[in-house]
């Protein structure tokens, strides 16, 4: 196969590679971040992927990202699964990092779940609580939509008023009611381009801009997905809650470590969404 040094035509041939050896098209499509991979144990697997083996695909340097395309099933949903992510810090751009879910999308995937580890900015929240997300803030200073459109691929200037569908987060709240997981809120996301973690003054502004939770991932992904009409819904695990005037030290391995004991039950929550989205 001939390859094609632009992002389109990578893109494209991802496409192609793939249709030619994956069971079904998705319908939809799981991101799993930091420390919450296990999801997959619970597919009825039909296809794994690792990334280093997909035409095209970046590469992860995060320990804690498995690196695997799953092709399954759920709730008889059929579902892929990207089981780790890609981060504009590792030294992608943004379109590098949203590539899997602009794959994704071409192949049928119409929603797109995703899920990350968060540090919690609102003073109201508790470490171990899940955010659904209602909104985000851009602050990578960079747009994976930036350059050339493909108008096949989604409108120019693509709107933005309910960046996550508001049906999903209603589901969302009421799956959280039912299967009785009181530490879930709604909130405003924030992305930062990392990897340092952020000082005491960051903090204090990032709440000013009205943020509620911040964290290094998602948002390209997401804007990718709205591009190509998926509806889209995000879960933060807030791994830690820090007062800038009250600061501690912020260690990565307790985030992961945070995010990993919160597996069982946002495990629990995404299984009874999903039940209830219609494909």
């Amino acid at each position: 196969m001939k390859k094609t040094g632009d992002y389109q035509g990578r893109v494209e041939e991802c496409v192609a590679f793939l249709k030619d050896i994956i069971p079904f098209s998705p319908d939809l499509v799981i991101q799993l971040g930091t420390g919450l991979g296990g999801l997959a144990d619970k597919m009825e697997s039909e296809l794994t992927l690792p990334y280093s083996d997909i035409s095209h695909f970046p590469q992860s340097t995060v320990d804690s990202h498995s690196g695997n395309l799953i092709f399954g099933r759920l709730s008889g949903k059929k579902i892929a699964v990207l089981q780790g992510r890609f981060h504009y810090y590792e030294g992608y751009s943004s379109k590098e990092v949203a590539f899997p879910i602009r794959v994704l999308s071409l192949l049928g995937a119409k929603t797109l779940l995703l899920t990350n580890a968060a540090g919690g900015l609102n003073p109201l929240f508790l470490p171990g609580s899940i955010m659904v997300l209602r909104d985000h803030l851009n602050f990578l200073g960079e747009n994976p939509l930036r350059g050339p459109n493909v108008d096949s691929w989604g409108p120019r200037f693509p709107d933005f008023s309910t960046p996550y569908h508001p049906g999903l987060i209603k589901i969302a709240l009421d799956s959280a009611s039912h299967c009785q997981i009181s530490n879930v809120i709604s909130g405003v996301y924030v992305c930062i381009p990392g990897p340092s973690l952020e000082t005491p003054a960051e903090t204090r502004w990032l709440r000013d801009c009205g943020a509620d939770a911040v964290g290094m991932s998602s948002v390209p992904e997401i804007i990718v997905a709205r591009h190509a009409g998926m509806q889209v819904l995000g879960l933060s695990a807030v791994s830690n809650v820090n007062d800038p005037d009250n600061f501690q030290p912020i260690i990565l391995e307790d985030i992961i470590a945070t995010a990993k004991s919160m597996e069982p039950l946002l495990e629990q929550l995404i299984l009874e969404i999903i039940s209830r989205i219609e494909t």
